[in-house]
Formats: C-alpha cells, structure tokens, sequence
C-alpha cells in the first residue's frame, strides 16, 4: 500500500462525512467531498499547506486560480482571502485532502540552519503556490496523520514530525516562499504583520498611510509588495474579507442583509448587495437561501 492510499484510509476513517474537520492532532485537518461543490470563500487565518489525496480542486486569489490534484502542494504563506471549488470527486472516488498549519518558530528555527535563496529585496513573491510534492513530504505528512491511531505518541512524536513536515516543505523549489516568512525585516514579514491589522480592523476605514507606516514602507512600496503578495490592493483584500466574513454571519447567525452589512462595516446596504452580488453571483438573502437548500455550510477549512 503506498502513502496515498494509506493517507485515503485515515481520511476516510476519521472523517467520515463530507465537509472539512479538524482532528485530534490540533494543526491537522482533514476534508472529504463526494460531489463537485460550490465555490466557496475561504479566509486562511495563518500558514498552511494542503497535500490532495485524492480528485482535484481549484483555488482563486483574486483572478488567479490555482489547479492542484494528487502530486501536488498548495502553501499559503500569509492570511489570504481565497476561493475553493472542488473539480473532480464522486461517491466511488472521493476529493480527498489533508491541510497542515504551519508554525512560524519552527520555520526561523530551521531557516537558520538552511541555505535558502530569498530573492532581492526589491521583489516580492506570491503568497500562494501550488508546487510538486516530494516523496519524503508526503512521507512525513502521512506519519503525522497516522498519529491518530496512536493517541499516546501524539505529545512526544508531534512536534518532531512537525519539524520534518517543515523541513521538507523548505526543501521544495518553493521553499523561499515559506521562508521569507521568518526573516526578519522581509517584505513577506511587513505585509504579513499589515495584514493582521487588517483582519483585527476590516470593519473599519481602511487608511493605507498608517498600514504602510506600520509595515515600516513608503505608501507606494507598500501598495507595490502588497500586491505582489496577496494578487490584490489593500482596499480589495478588505473588501474581500468583509463579503466572506458577512456570508458567514447570515449563514450562521441568520441575520438580514442590512444588519450585515452594517456589522461588516459597510454605511451603503446597495453598494453591499452590489459587492456580494458580485462576488458571489446573487444578492446576499437568496445566495444564504441557495447555500441553506443545498448544503450546510463548510465546517473548518480546506484549501
């Protein structure tokens, strides 16, 4: 039995229905689709990586869509808006995934051991990356997964092979995008700090002078990284987040519209209703009604 199938077995086993969960071991999740799904918003709250098992999936930046399917990796360096849409899955051969979240401290930790290439200062790179996966990562993911059939290892064996699942994924040809996380004073670093201002503020006015300040750049650099980074300006990424964060709340919550737009941080209900019409293809009540008749909403995350 290779990893693959090994990897399928613990996906089906501990998580059983559709929908994405986290599991025992706390920075593991695990997801599993029958169906083709709709595309649905995903906000990446820290560093992550998702290793398809198996069927296939679209994810989108901005309007950047990113394919990936067994065989591959998907890595998210810093907090991005994203939208997933799983392409291939059926009940006889499920899109099956598992998504790791990274841990910064062990990324510096290895940095400083490694010799990695991050590039000139001057450029930024993406925040996003689909990339090949290696047999040792995959490897070293699958032995991480099967912790869950030993629950008494799990505080001993955990971060060891946390360790290793970062060091392998240091290893990939993408390897500088992670890293440039962890060093001090890097693009990646500013805007990742700018970006949680953002996310602990998008119901508030957005004013790019005190983010640039805060990420210690001229207005211009900042809005030029900031770009490079997350495929989209400052003003988009918010927008971007209130729209995700408003479906969330009448999902959940069953609010009306113009209270959620309100609590999202929007003062025009129209220009709401015209922002998440398009975004998401139908006003806000009969998108929520749609989602509601059709599928519970996603449980967890999954890119």
């Amino acid at each position: 039995m290779n990893s693959y199938q090994k990897l399928s077995k613990l996906i089906d086993k501990y998580c059983e229905a559709d929908g994405a969960r986290r599991t025992a071991i706390e920075p593991l999740w695990m997801s599993r689709s029958t169906g083709l799904n709709l595309k649905v918003p995903t906000m990446i709250y820290k560093p992550c990586l998702c290793l398809i098992v198996s069927g296939a999936k679209d994810v989108t930046l901005g309007q950047e869509v990113y394919r990936y399917q067994p065989g591959q990796v998907l890595a998210a360096s810093v907090d991005l808006p994203l939208v997933g849409h799983v392409t291939m899955a059926s009940e006889d051969a499920p899109y099956r995934s598992l998504s790791l979240d990274l841990d910064g401290k062990i990324i510096g930790e290895l940095v400083a051991n490694m010799d990695i290439k991050i590039g000139a200062d001057g450029e930024s790179l993406r925040g996003l990356f689909v990339e090949q996966t290696t047999e040792h990562l995959t490897n070293a993911v699958l032995r991480v997964g099967e912790l869950l059939d030993q629950p008494d290892d799990i505080p001993v064996m955990l971060p060891l092979l946390m360790r290793e699942v970062h060091y392998r994924l240091l290893c990939t040809g993408k390897g500088p995008v992670i890293a440039a996380l962890a060093i001090g004073g890097s693009n990646m670093q500013r805007i990742s700090a700018a970006l949680q201002v953002i996310k602990h503020n998008f119901n508030k006015p957005l004013k790019v002078e005190e983010l640039a300040s805060h990420a210690k750049m001229s207005p211009s650099s900042f809005h030029h990284h900031f770009k490079q980074i997350t495929a989209m300006t400052p003003l988009q990424y918010q927008k971007h987040l209130r729209l995700t964060e408003a479906r969330q709340i009448m999902l959940a919550e069953m609010k009306d519209a113009a209270s959620t737009a309100y609590e999202v941080g929007y003062e025009s209900t129209s220009q709401f209703s015209r922002e998440y019409t398009r975004m998401f293809g139908a006003p806000p009540m009969r998108d929520v009604a749609a989602l509601l008749e059709i599928t519970a909403p996603a449980v967890g995350k999954d890119i």
